[in-house]
């Protein structure tokens, strides 16, 4: 009597739990998953949605749940076979890459080396109008300066109206910013067209690089010293050092340069300081067509390639003293043990 007693409130207590699961199921309840309630598995599991327990064979209820769940748009099969489709994409292109890469060899190289030296107009950011006024306007600073008197002739020169004038917030600084990109571009045109350069040792282009640069000033030379103090203005000063910078960079690229470490900086460093100093050296110049200017460039230039090479020397010397020291002790110690 108490066994079938007990059998009954065992079968009551289940159909209970049953049913407070099914209801739980319906609220979108957590509950274990049916391998958990079939005695498959360790770990317990547990599902948030209906379908979970309703796993396709072969397939986890939290793989089968994940999948229906997956945001939109996104792909929720994973392929059993072999990688998934981004896996194999991005190995594909990485392996296109390097097969890519492998096979260019010198060619790719070579293009490289063109896009490094690829570069834009320094006349690119002007508007027509403006450029037109600009250079109408060059040819009024030997009487008026790199004032707005100037730009304003300049403006009446070409036909336009001098109110355009105001479009130039920094008035002479704008002038003389446009004369030193006019300069640049025309430099760099006799670099990439003139084959004089070519037959030139390193030293023997960077002088003449600097003096075609430097012929430039010439029909502006008695009003270069207020052009250099224009652009030492703080407002001036960091589009100075850009369009300097530049400069320097087109000079050490027509003697040939091509380093990538710090000698890059270095190099930069040395023939922007002979540019400054031979500039400055000019506007004091009374010789026969700037004839020492000409001179001081080249003994500049001079100095710097001795002082390289006798650093070299002395590198050398050093090294060699080294292993010479280094044998000798080495022979010494021989002999006495």
């Amino acid at each position: 009597m108490y066994r079938a007693a007990a059998k009954a409130a065992a079968a009551a207590t289940a159909a209970l739990l049953r049913g407070a699961g099914d209801a739980a199921i319906r609220r979108n309840a957590r509950v274990p998953s049916p391998l958990l309630r079939a005695g498959i598995g360790g770990r317990p599991r547990f599902s948030t949605s209906v379908d979970a327990h309703q796993s396709p064979p072969g397939q986890s209820p939290n793989e089968h749940q994940s999948h229906q769940h997956a945001r939109p748009g996104t792909p929720y099969y994973v392929d059993s076979t072999g990688p998934s489709s981004s896996s194999a994409a991005e190995a594909a292109a990485a392996s296109a890459s390097s097969s890519s890469s492998s096979s260019s060899g010198p060619a790719s190289s070579a293009a490289e080396e063109a896009r490094r030296r690829q570069r834009s107009s320094p006349l690119g950011d002007y508007r027509e109008e403006q450029r037109r006024v600009l250079q109408a306007s060059l040819r009024h600073v030997k009487t008026l300066g790199w004032s707005e008197a100037a730009m304003i002739a300049g403006a009446r020169d070409v036909g336009l109206s001098p109110s355009i004038v105001g479009s130039f917030p920094r008035k002479g600084a704008a002038l003389v910013e446009y004369f030193m990109d006019d300069c640049l571009q025309r430099l760099i045109d006799c670099i990439d067209s003139g084959d004089e350069l070519n037959q030139l040792i390193p030293s023997e282009r960077i002088s003449r690089v600097i003096r075609i640069r430097l012929e430039m000033q010439i029909p502006y030379i008695s009003k270069w010293a207020e052009a250099l103090a224009i652009q030492a203005q703080p407002l001036n000063a960091p589009t100075s050092l850009k369009q300097r910078a530049m400069l320097v960079d087109e000079i050490c690229h027509a003697a040939g340069d091509d380093s990538s470490d710090i000698d890059w900086y270095v190099k930069r460093t040395v023939v922007g300081g002979i540019y400054s100093t031979s500039e400055v050296y000019m506007l004091t110049d009374s010789s026969p067509e700037f004839r020492d200017t000409w001179a001081f460039v080249d003994n500049r230039v001079k100095d710097v390639f001795d002082l390289k090479k006798s650093f070299r020397e002395v590198t050398f010397s050093g090294d060699t003293f080294g292993r010479g020291c280094r044998c000798g002790s080495g022979k010494f110690l021989a002999r006495i043990c």
